[in-house]
């Protein structure tokens, strides 16, 4: 028979055994008391979201220019965020193409050669004709109206040499039409894609007379998708988009890092 200092000995053992798993769940500074990792905390990563997307706005809005070294620490000061973010946001935009982060060297805004626009464009036309054609089976009689509204507005634009203007209302009606076709995965791509070719995007709107191309293709395409004809849509989008990749041609020689 056990005797009384035996039976607290077992006592104090199980109750050293039920406590181990209570230590192990202990996080301090991102560890287990164990040593293992715990789960990333949901402000981390949010920050570090807001970073990325303040810097991809950044680079697409002209700030820092194809080649152009990004700093981290000038980063830190200027986007008003952390090194660890202003990290994180550079590995995740050189999974989206924007920038290229070379060992020992650092980042850089990438360079994109007029060869690897034109493939880019070539995708672009496929997967723009499928959301093209999939928002004329999806557009409701509001979207058809606003899709009108755009067209409207880029013709004004046009007649008033407001180029600029153009070349917004240009974006807003392609996003337009990847909203009312609610495609998300060809979304995604098609926007990655738009980063990419950005400058090359810009200099093809100060093309003499691009406006004037391109504005009856914009509106053959609402005028296919208001008929919620989705061959013709797609057709439209294709026969656009091939014009694009005609004028990206055209700029051989052209200096894209102004």
């Amino acid at each position: 028979m056990p005797t009384k200092p035996d039976q607290a000995a077992a006592r104090a053992g199980r109750t050293r055994r039920a406590a181990a798993p209570a230590e192990k769940r202990t996080s301090v500074g991102g560890k287990t008391a164990s040593g293992g990792k715990t789960a990333d905390a949901p402000g981390a990563r949010s920050g570090a979201t807001s970073a990325r997307d303040a810097l991809r706005a950044a680079i697409l809005g002209g700030q820092f220019l194809p080649g152009e070294r990004l700093v981290e620490a000038q980063l830190c000061e200027q986007l008003g965020i952390s090194r660890f973010n202003v990290r994180a946001a550079l590995q995740d935009l050189a999974a989206e193409g924007l920038v290229e982060v070379q060992r020992n060297k650092g980042a850089h805004v990438r360079k994109v050669s007029l060869n690897e626009a034109i493939e880019i464009t070539e995708v672009r036309m496929v997967l723009e004709g499928l959301v093209a054609a999939r928002a004329a089976t999806l557009v409701t009689d509001a979207q058809a109206s606003e899709l009108d509204e755009i067209g409207l507005l880029m013709r004004r634009a046009v007649t008033a040499g407001e180029f600029r203007r153009y070349s917004k209302l240009n974006e807003q009606l392609h996003a337009l039409v990847r909203t009312i076709a609610g495609h998300r995965t060809a979304d995604g791509i098609i926007e990655t894609m738009r980063g990419q070719l950005v400058r090359h995007q810009f200099m093809l709107s100060l093309l003499p007379g691009r406006p004037t191309v391109s504005l009856p293709e914009h509106e053959r395409i609402i005028a296919a998708i208001r008929a919620r004809d989705p061959k013709a849509a797609e057709a439209a989008m294709r026969e656009h988009i091939s014009s694009v990749i005609d004028a990206l041609r055209t700029m051989d020689g052209m200096d894209l890092s102004q």
